[in-house]
């Protein structure tokens, strides 16, 4: 298998001297933290007043965990750690509380975040030779910005037509002889239902890789991307607080993403008990800024539930491996006392050929108890006069997700495109339970 690197030096290189430079680096990153409002108050509560206080791994992890609400207290600038003369771009969430997290960058920054994505698309294997067709949203929002500057610098020529108008999409896809895509998985899906319906096949396209983040989905999901374009998809993950896209990125074995540790600290915690998981364990994902000038951000509470894959992976790259994220750990349903991730119902109803490509998750109140209702669309052929064959299929994703998740639901089968169609970040789960 053909083996690309960006810098192959950093890489490669020893692991001995990577966690050493992690730790110099982990000094460095809390004496720019030292600059900002919010850290001098909560480093000083532990006593650091200096980076040099951190003589080890185990000094760094007595220091407080960072959350979404600080970030959200500090708003506009308590972050800020250089002076905002010396910022070039910010960049911040959509705000669905009010009050958005912001996160500001230098140059180095940038500089710093778009070699993070070359480094990413070279170990999928792309090049100069290659187009990609960024199918993100841009703005504030990370993900087209970020993967933008990445392609470029590796080489490869880049269409910015950013999220939805798919048949604009398909347009360029053909015109530009489009290799490589960067998309949510549900977007693909979507473009791939709308195929026929705007005259076209894949007969039409030269498209050989997709790279797609933004929302966790399953295996199977790939899997269906994969057999429905006859392309390979890999798995990507990132979020706006630690840059954005190229935290973590699979390579060419697709066998777990590859967490750039220059770049970023990686703990594993019990997100209950906050204790350090053991490696190969799942949990929670802790991740610290190691480069970065403008927001640097110590022990961030990701939210999102992964664990470390132990050994090497065969494409040399000694940066270790993380699973696909599971879900997020304040995602997690509770249903009748059981809980349950939507990942897992992603995963049983993808896997069946004649689901189509859009589903939704919904959660209601029947008397004292919780009902779950699965809506997912099926393949046309299959709406016909036939109601027992309708019925059969019903009754067969019932069963194979109360085999999974141990729970009864009611299922919902409906035509291809009855469905709302998302142009970012696909909305599935619907809890409609505190309404009532």
């Amino acid at each position: 298998m053909n083996i690309n690197f960006y810098n192959k030096s950093d890489e490669i290189m020893d692991r001995g001297l990577l966690e050493k430079k992690q730790l110099e680096k982990i000094r460095s990153l809390v004496n720019r933290a030292l600059a900002t409002p919010f850290y001098k108050t909560l480093l000083a509560d532990v006593g650091i007043r200096n980076g040099k206080d951190i003589r080890s791994f185990r000094d760094y992890q007595q220091i407080p965990f960072t959350q979404k609400d600080d970030l959200r207290k500090a708003f506009p600038s308590g972050m800020l750690a250089i002076p905002r003369e010396k910022v070039i771009r910010l960049h911040a969430s959509s705000g669905t509380t009010g009050i958005p997290t912001v996160i500001y960058h230098s140059k180095n920054d940038i500089d710093n975040w778009t070699d993070l994505l070359a480094r990413s698309l070279a170990a999928t294997g792309c090049t100069e030779q290659d187009v990609l067709q960024n199918m993100m949203s841009y703005g504030l929002f990370t993900g087209g910005l970020g993967m933008h500057y990445g392609a470029e610098r590796l080489g490869m020529m880049v269409i910015p037509a950013s999220a939805g108008n798919t048949q604009r999409q398909l347009n360029m896809l053909r015109n530009f002889a489009v290799t490589v895509v960067h998309a949510t998985p549900s977007y693909l899906l979507h473009i791939y239902s709308r195929l026929d319906s705007y005259g076209f096949s894949l007969k039409d396209f030269n498209l050989k890789k997709a790279m797609v983040g933004a929302e966790p989905h399953s295996e199977d999901t790939r899997k269906k991307i994969e057999s429905l374009f006859k392309i390979d998809v890999y798995n990507s993950y990132g979020l706006s607080e630690m840059n954005g896209p190229g935290v973590a990125f699979e390579c060419v074995y697709k066998t777990g993403m590859h967490l750039w540790e220059d770049a970023y600290f990686m703990e594993i915690i019990n997100p209950d008990t906050l204790e350090p998981q053991p490696e190969g364990g799942q949990g929670e994902l802790v991740l610290s800024t190691l480069n970065r000038e403008a927001t640097p951000i110590l022990r961030y509470r990701t939210r999102d539930l992964t664990s470390i894959l132990p050994g090497a992976c065969e494409c040399g790259r000694v940066h270790r491996r993380i699973t696909r994220i599971i879900g997020r750990s304040d995602d997690m349903l509770i249903i009748n006392g059981v809980n349950v991730f939507p990942s897992q119902i992603e995963e049983v109803i993808m896997r069946m050929p004649e689901v189509g490509t859009n589903y939704q998750i919904v959660l209601e109140k029947k008397g004292s108890l919780d009902q779950i209702i699965i809506k997912t669309e099926v393949h046309q052929g299959i709406f016909n006069d036939n109601t027992r064959e309708l019925n059969q299929l019903s009754k067969r994703i019932a069963e194979n997700l109360k085999t999974s998740i141990s729970i009864n639901p009611k299922v919902e089968l409906h035509e291809p495109g009855q469905l709302p169609v998302y142009e970012g970040k696909a909305k599935r789960v619907f809890d409609n339970r505190e309404k009532i």
